[in-house]
């Protein structure tokens, strides 16, 4: 039993037993300085320099553009191209066909299937554009007909549907195939469409962003606040072009089409649209085809 206290004593000697660090000159032996340290002190000092090393080194590296060239991470400049190409590329598609349109005219201008009457892009894509004023919007007697069997099932519905006129027009989030629609029932209050990686999804009206963030179950999230107590919401998103507070107009890009999220299920926006606080189903106000 004497032996562990002795032991004991015998450790507690050794990590407090003084040590003297002399540095002197090599030609006369002068001593420049001298240290009084112990074991103990030693592995104190040690361990407090590596504990302050690494913490500077984490500050280095999360709070300085370091941290770009460590395999894993991305640069902040490379995704802000990535975004504005993703743009032209939408824009430059557009364009393209439009042109193929004007060379397949062009080729039955040389097959001779068509006369030649100075056509050119201009007025080629004038054709294809249509004139609001010069389309007959009057109802004929099947439509009035229609419009009344769907009043008459309206009248007698047992579940309420909120489907009241906003006053304004939704524009199309983006364009797509729906691949799971809104389910009450399911609990499913929005419609999934799939839709190619990095296409840009769009205001469905003017309105504020009232939140910009980044979810571990939906990825990147944006949700806008429109007039008429109006709300949709952007979920799965690749990337946000827009911030916490700004202010946006129909139709302009807010974000890109990405698979983002513990739940997401491969490249696609999942919209969401509430009015007066109540989910609605958005394929009654936008097509989405």
């Amino acid at each position: 039993m004497a032996k562990k206290p002795k032991k004991g004593k015998e450790i507690k000697k050794k990590l407090l037993h003084k040590y003297r660090l002399v540095i002197l000159n090599e030609n006369t032996f002068e001593e420049k300085i001298s240290f009084k340290l112990s074991r103990l002190n030693v592995f104190i000092s040690a361990t407090l320099f590596t504990i302050v090393l690494i913490g500077l080194t984490t500050l280095l590296i999360a709070f300085s553009p370091l941290r770009e060239y460590i395999p894993g991470y991305s640069s902040t400049k490379l995704k802000r191209q990535a975004t504005e190409l993703t743009y032209k590329t939408d824009s430059l598609v557009t364009v393209l066909n439009y042109t193929n349109k004007y060379l397949e005219n062009v080729r039955k201008v040389l097959r001779g299937d068509i006369e030649n009457n100075e056509i050119n892009r201009d007025s080629l894509f004038e054709r294809y554009k249509l004139d609001p004023s010069n389309i007959n919007l009057a109802p004929i007697q099947e439509d009035l007909q229609l419009r009344e069997q769907v009043e008459l099932e309206d009248k007698y519905n047992l579940f309420e549907r909120n489907t009241e006129n906003l006053g304004i027009i939704l524009f199309s989030p983006v364009n797509g195939t729906p691949s799971q629609e809104y389910d009450l029932e399911k609990k499913h209050y929005a419609i999934d469409v799939v839709a190619p990686q990095g296409s840009p999804v769009k205001s469905i009206a003017d309105g504020t962003v009232i939140f910009s963030e980044w979810t571990a179950s939906t990825g990147y999230v944006i949700i806008i606040e429109h007039k008429d107590d109006l709300i949709s919401v952007y979920k799965h998103n690749g990337s946000l072009s827009k911030s916490q507070g700004d202010i946006v107009k129909a139709g302009e890009v807010i974000a890109s089409v990405g698979n983002t999220g513990e739940l997401t299920t491969g490249p696609h926006l999942h919209f969401e649209l509430w009015i007066k606080g109540k989910p609605v189903n958005p394929q009654d106000f936008i097509d989405f085809n």
